[in-house]
């Protein structure tokens, strides 16, 4: 089985190892204030629907819209931006992010809070894309999916820490607060990208035309679609957890934060030893997390009538679904050839898809009538087809290597 280098060339030396450090760290800031934003309308729904005056199930659609700002975004912003220095790309997308995080705090009715969730999501994908390759260029050969990783890893700390806590603090002082603290850290992001990441320019010979050719790159589009399909699972589960836990396993309501927050310590985990898996084999990291995932949702499925047996199990299926959003990521700026931008931003527009994609084929079993159960066998099922793409991925690749 063969598959493309891990990463693609660093652009820059390495950097000195204190510089290294805080430069990862405000990278990883911005996916923490990503986090926290992109999760914590979900907590604050019924405080977000009376305050502009709409159902819960109207507000929502912001959720959605913030989804297809994501998908949005990161091809536009990629094609157009991959000729720019990637530091100033960087603080330009977190300085957006600030801008639409205060027009979502200060909108009086639905329609414009709907637009400002939407233009929220354009700088989403496109900034952990060019931060994993800003991350990658600085780390040695043998470390970059450990640079990768932590740049993911504020994402993940986000769900423990950033969304309970900007969800307190929207519940307490208003849910305008929590959109006007994310915008805050962006900023504070963008200062400390300007402080501590070093100037990584561009590609001088990115052209729109050049960056398109990806969509005709057939191992990238395979790599899209094992993220699209392989990584619904998790959110087949995750979409009913609340459910699952109190009408199938029994629990009381008080119990679906605890599960919540093993989702979060689970993507910590997974993220922290993506970095390490991924230095070992990237594709096989892939093929591995794919049979384990499926393997821990039939787990899942066997363990949601026996209430607080179910929490290993949880905290598994982000934990492996995390190991394989990492490398995921660096399997795509391998394959991505020219058009690295493009490639390393659409990591993110796959994974909304799978978002999209787990919560509806979740939705239909359970709407069939086969109950809060049924959605990780589901799980199951999209993990097994993550797996045949990427079997797909790899004939496809001898094939190529054999004609050459």
């Amino acid at each position: 089985m063969t598959s493309a280098p891990t990463t693609a060339p660093a652009e820059t030396a390495p950097a000195t190892a204190a510089h290294y450090r805080f430069a990862v760290l405000a990278l990883g800031l911005g996916g923490f204030a990503i986090g926290t934003t992109e999760f914590v309308t979900m907590g604050l729904l019924p405080q977000i629907a009376g305050g502009v005056g709409i159902s819960i199930p109207q507000a929502g659609h912001l959720i959605s819209a913030y989804a297809l700002g994501v998908v949005v975004g990161a091809p536009v912003i990629a094609i157009f931006g991959a000729k720019l220095p990637r530091r100033a790309l960087l603080v330009g997308l977190m300085a957006a992010y600030a801008v639409f995080n205060v027009l979502s705090a200060l909108a009086g009715s639905y329609g414009v809070l709907f637009v400002a969730r939407f233009l929220d999501g354009l700088p989403h994908g496109a900034y952990f894309g060019v931060a994993a390759l800003v991350a990658a260029s600085m780390a040695a050969p043998e470390h970059r999916g450990r640079a990768v990783a932590g740049v993911m890893l504020g994402l993940s700390i986000a769900n423990v820490v950033g969304v309970p806590a900007a969800t307190w603090m929207g519940q307490q002082v208003g849910w305008r607060s929590a959109y006007l603290s994310t915008a805050a850290l962006a900023l504070v992001t963008a200062v400390l990208i300007v402080a501590y990441v070093p100037a990584v320019p561009g590609n001088p010979a990115a052209t729109g035309r050049k960056e398109m050719l990806f969509f005709r790159n057939g191992q990238a589009m395979l790599t899209l679609l094992a993220g699209a399909v392989g990584f619904g699972g998790l959110f087949a589960v995750y979409s009913y957890i609340a459910p699952t836990v109190t009408e199938v396993g029994g629990l009381p309501d008080s119990a679906v934060p605890v599960f919540t927050a093993a989702f979060g310590v689970g993507m910590i985990a997974g993220t922290w030893l993506a970095g390490r898996l991924a230095d070992w084999s990237v594709f096989r990291t892939l093929i591995w997390s794919g049979v384990l995932s499926g393997l821990v949702m039939l787990l899942v499925w066997a363990l949601a009538p026996y209430g607080w047996w179910l929490l290993p199990a949880i905290f598994l299926v982000t934990a492996i679904g995390s190991v394989l959003v990492v490398n995921l990521q660096l399997r795509l700026m391998a394959v991505s050839g020219e058009a690295q931008t493009l490639g390393a931003a659409m990591n993110h527009a796959s994974l909304n898809i799978a978002n999209a994609l787990g919560a509806w084929l979740g939705g239909l079993v359970i709407a069939a009538g086969h109950g809060y159960r049924a959605p990780a066998l589901v799980g199951a099922a999209l993990s097994v087809a993550g797996i045949a793409v990427l079997f797909w991925s790899a004939a496809v690749d001898r094939r190529d290597t054999a004609e050459a």
